[in-house]
């Protein structure tokens, strides 16, 4: 079985996600960056997974764009879906935004694989806002915007691969 793992990463922590992921899944698996991708040939794979990051509430354009692009050979596959991002309280309500819902439906799979903050590699307006929001939210304490913060769940991605393999 061929898979394929279409993915789109502003920072980088997609991209490792779904690097980790393709290490976990068998059989022949190809990494496809949305980013850099023109055309994405998906006649040749079996099984179909797509992931992105969240910014603001919404999935990289280059994300929605593959799926509304391929819709309808996307229903037609084995599908895995999953977004990374921060805010794991609001993570059902993300993936649910994030892909259209006759591929939330027919996804055999559905996750948040949890997020990275990389303050390096962030501009000074994204790290102004991470730091209020982090400030206006009581309920979790101030970041400290010298150090990164992963919560990648290595334990949803093994999870997740396991249920791709079973396909």
């Amino acid at each position: 079985m061929n898979t394929l793992v279409a993915y789109a990463s502003k920072y980088g922590c997609t991209e490792n996600c779904a690097r980790m992921l393709s290490e976990k899944l068998t059989g022949e698996v190809d990494l496809c960056d949305l980013k850099t991708a023109k055309i994405v040939d998906l006649s040749k794979y079996d099984k179909v997974i797509v992931g992105g990051s969240i910014y603001a509430g919404k999935v990289r354009k280059e994300v929605s764009d593959f799926c509304s692009t391929n819709l309808n050979v996307l229903k037609e596959k084995n599908l895995g879906l999953f977004v990374c991002g921060m805010l794991e309280d609001q993570a059902e309500m993300e993936l649910n935004n994030s892909y259209p819902s006759e591929l939330l439906t027919k996804a055999l799979v559905k996750e948040f694989m949890g997020g990275k903050f990389q303050f390096k590699k962030m501009k000074l307006p994204e790290k102004f806002i991470v730091k209020m929001v982090s400030k206006a939210d009581k309920s979790r304490p101030a970041l400290d915007t010298s150090k990164d913060v992963s919560t990648i769940s290595e334990q949803t991605i093994t999870r997740f691969a396991a249920a791709m393999n079973n396909a």
